[in-house]
């Protein structure tokens, strides 16, 4: 899909503050109210605009433990690999779950409480898949933490 400078700049006001109105929305892009409404609507349909969410504070809900956790396995084939995905994606406490390359196969971002909460997960981790290795890496400090695109260089 092609976007031009609005809808880019649709995207980067909107990714910065979904609560943000049409109408001041449609003022800094220099639109007015139904067309502005009309291209928001229509990247939500296209699929660019994946959903509308709050960013939570994991400290203030005692979920104050970031753990990257790096998986190896053996098995390289798509039956595994859809039956792994649906397990990992089973577990509330992963964030973030990615196939890579290099060294490791797989990384996760798992958040819970403590380590105890976390050795839990591991423990159910674990007995319910079939892996060579699995890392775990504990956040010493979240120093930046975004879900922002950089889209300057578009705009």
């Amino acid at each position: 899909m092609n976007f031009d400078k609005t809808d880019l700049a649709l995207l980067d006001l909107l990714q910065k503050d979904i609560s943000i109105s049409i109408d001041e929305l449609a003022r800094r892009v220099g639109l007015t109210k139904t067309p502005c409404w009309r291209r928001v609507q229509k990247l939500e349909k296209s699929g660019v605009i994946k959903g509308r969410v709050a960013l939570l504070d994991g400290d203030m809900l005692d979920r104050k433990v970031s753990v990257f956790v790096q998986v190896k396995t053996s098995q390289h084939n798509r039956a595994w690999l859809e039956n792994f995905s649906r397990t990992v994606c089973d577990f509330p406490e992963v964030a973030s779950f990615y196939r890579m390359s290099g060294e490791y196969d797989y990384l996760l971002r798992v958040i819970v409480r403590d380590i105890a909460a976390y050795d839990d997960f591991y423990r159910r981790f674990i007995e319910a898949t079939s892996l060579t290795d699995v890392t775990s890496n504990f956040a010493m400090e979240e120093i930046k933490n975004s879900t922002e695109i950089f889209l300057g260089n578009m705009i």
